[in-house]
């Protein structure tokens, strides 16, 4: 810190303030101290900077298939709003649904001595119940709202009702499901919502399809309903399997929408390109991510809070895949 401190014309406590974030630095000034730090190799202590002010300036994220698009979204947010908050972000991948795969992955972290971890849970384990170490701030994004832990999610289930009541509203007597994994916490709630909204409207409800939010699952379910011309509107899941389900439909001469309409889930980038563009619902990633570190920041700054759920609210997205059902002769 000496050397910094000669090299860029400071004192040691200026290079500190910079080394630590700190905001009251000149901007010239912590351009030099950085530009110093570069070019000497510096690297802050983390074990004596965590002494001192008691954060190691890192957050922990433990989640399942960060491939699929919410939980990507999810940790690229949480990834931006730390940043800005000056912390880095280690990620830890978790293969197997299990309470102990989830306890060794929290391990893992706490050994890299993060200050607190989000679990994007998404997948339901082998087990009700989650311990996790009790001195460890944490969060859980997607996961099951009856842990005692803070927990963000989308309102899952108003915005299932807004796209099921769009489709009831257009004329369809009913409304088909392809499901996500049974798993999948929101894939339950998603489908929990659907019945519970036909149910309401004295709607008819059949049976369910499941898919793994693939869009070949997506196809496979849109042959099979394909076949039956009594089918005139179809909730996916997710936009990926909507999809598929477009695909099945076209192949098998059923116009979209004229004759089925077809609805999806997430509204990813991709949907408003679909042919045809695809009704969905919207999910803002971005806010579920900054509220996670929120209210991890909440704890570790150990500001008074209870344990809460905040349920960030989705938008429907009415597009050209839905429409009136066909006049019945």
């Amino acid at each position: 810190m000496a050397e910094v401190a000669a090299r860029a014309g400071v004192s040691s406590q200026t290079v500190s303030r910079v080394a630590n974030n700190h905001d009251n630095v000149d901007e010239n000034t912590r351009a030099k101290v950085l530009a110093a730090m570069q070019d000497l190799g510096y690297r802050p202590n983390s074990a004596a900077r965590a002494l001192v002010t008691g954060r190691f300036g890192a957050l922990g994220v433990v989640s399942f298939d960060v491939g699929a698009h919410g939980n990507a979204r999810t940790l690229a947010a949480i990834a931006d709003a730390a940043r800005e908050a000056g912390f880095s972000v280690n990620f830890m991948g978790v293969r197997v649904q299990t309470e102990a795969a989830v306890r060794q992955a929290f391990q893992h972290l706490t050994l890299q001595s993060v200050d607190g971890i989000v679990l994007i849970e998404s997948q339901m384990l082998d087990t009700p119940s989650l311990h996790l170490p009790p001195t460890m701030p944490v969060v859980v994004a997607d996961g099951d709202t009856g842990h005692e832990y803070p927990n963000v999610d989308f309102d899952q289930a108003r915005g299932t009702r807004s796209l099921v009541r769009h489709l009831l509203d257009l004329g369809h007597r009913t409304v088909h499901h392809v499901a996500g994994p049974r798993d999948s916490f929101a894939a339950r709630r998603r489908s929990e919502a659907w019945e519970r909204t036909l149910v309401a409207a004295d709607a008819p409800v059949r049976p369910t399809l499941y898919g793994d939010w693939t869009t070949e699952s997506g196809y496979l379910a849109g042959r099979t309903l394909a076949q039956d011309p009594n089918v005139t509107a179809v909730f996916a899941a997710n936009d990926q399997m909507a999809l598929g389900i477009l695909r099945a439909m076209h192949e098998a001469g059923r116009s979209i929408p004229d004759e089925v309409s077809v609805a999806g889930f997430d509204d990813v980038p991709e949907a408003r390109f679909f042919e045809p563009p695809l009704t969905t619902v919207h999910q803002d990633f971005d806010v579920v991510g900054r509220h996670c570190v929120t209210l991890l920041l909440e704890q570790i700054e150990r500001r008074e809070h209870a344990p809460r759920r905040l349920a960030v609210e989705p938008t429907l997205v009415v597009r050209a895949s839905t429409a009136p059902p066909p006049a019945r002769p």
